[in-house]
């Protein structure tokens, strides 16, 4: 039952989280140099490869994602390298501001907000000059676009000592990933998204590659130091103290997904959930914002083409008991965002499309 106390969540971050996953941050406290704690961080450790797909080992750590970029720029880009990020929306520009503000030489490769990367563009890029890393976002949460990972990763993968770096912070558990098939060097991603969990966690999986890079790097911080978060994960444990509730939840949370519908199931899921929010858009003379072939699983970005004031359908759909977003950055009010991900199931979706029907039916 919703009240004037819990609106459901159909934002792109925090979304909506199972009673079941709240509950589970309410088991006892475990002191993290505990034997119970090893056990936790090593069971985790295991489903979170599943998760990814990888036989890396994935960091946890207690941060947003935003903390993991920052750890990505430090370790993996030498003094007096260069690093290509590629750029087209508020959280790939965010991610090449703090390789800028860390002291890093930036190149980019800019498109216009709701257009995809491709790999010509990258191969062309590092055919001109050499670079340590090639930064990348699978999912831009602002824009609604899921770039071809995959396919530029191949690319870039032909340059032996250029890392691909990932971030997959909307992407994860909802739009397909696989990291060791695709030779993605670091995936990083946070807790709030398609994973379906409170805000607080972050991870990461490190190649051996990533590892070896960081070795190299004199000054690679403190608190994101991954050589440091690799000697302590290989005791099951981490160098500061870890959000030990949002593991006990993020445990249970992989639990669920892996034995229920699967990591394949839920891509599938979140596939179906787009397609309707896509037709649902269209055939309200509404186009989605990002570029066709290129949209998201997860957050579809939808054109205001009518004109509405999006503080008011937010108001209209707090009152049908839904908080929804109103679009980000300098796009904002111009496009309004739907976000069909985590355990959001597409019952609840149809809820909300009808809601959104009823408020633009207000408007004539």
């Amino acid at each position: 039952m919703r009240s004037e106390k819990h609106k459901v969540l159909v934002l792109p971050g925090p979304v909506e989280v199972r009673p079941e996953i709240l509950d589970a941050q309410g088991d006892w406290m475990i002191g993290h140099r505990s034997a119970a704690f090893a056990e936790l961080f090593a069971r985790m450790q295991v489903k979170l490869k599943q998760a990814f797909m990888t036989e890396n080992p994935v960091i946890v750590q207690g941060s947003s994602g935003t903390g993991l970029w920052e750890g990505a720029s430090r370790n993996c880009i030498r003094d007096g390298k260069k690093v290509l990020h590629l750029v087209g929306g508020a959280f790939s520009e965010r991610w090449a501001d703090i390789s800028r503000v860390n002291g890093k030489d930036v190149d980019v490769i800019a498109v216009d907000w709701g257009k995809a990367h491709t790999p010509e563009m990258v191969e062309e890029a590092l055919k001109k000059a050499t670079y340590d890393a090639v930064c990348m976002v699978h999912n831009e949460t602002s824009t609604g676009v899921t770039n071809p990972v995959k396919d530029i990763a191949a690319v870039v993968r032909k340059y032996d000592d250029t890392l691909v770096l990932v971030d997959t912070v909307s992407g994860f558990l909802g739009a397909e990933l696989r990291v060791d098939e695709w030779g993605i060097d670091l995936a990083l991603t946070s807790s709030q998204k398609a994973f379906a969990l409170p805000p607080g966690l972050a991870f990461a999986t490190l190649s051996e590659r990533v590892l070896a890079r960081a070795a190299q790097v004199t000054n690679r911080g403190y608190y994101f130091d991954f050589i440091e978060i690799h000697e302590s994960l290989k005791k099951n444990n981490t160098p500061s103290t870890p959000p030990v509730s949002l593991m006990f939840a993020a445990d249970r949370q992989l639990d669920d997904i892996l034995n229920g519908e699967g990591v394949e199931g839920r891509w599938a899921r979140h596939l179906a959930m787009r397609d309707v929010t896509t037709a649902w858009a269209a055939e309200r003379d509404m186009p989605l914002f990002s570029q066709a072939g290129y949209q998201s699983p997860t957050v579809s970005t939808i054109t205001n083409s009518r004109g509405f004031d999006v503080d008011a359908m937010a108001k209209f759909m707090s009152g049908k008991g839904f908080s929804i977003d109103k679009g980000y950055g300098k796009i904002k009010g111009k496009t309004f965002r739907i976000a069909h991900m985590g355990d959001l199931q597409p019952s609840t979706l149809e809820e909300v499309l009808g809601g959104l029907d009823e408020f633009l039916a207000s408007l004539n």
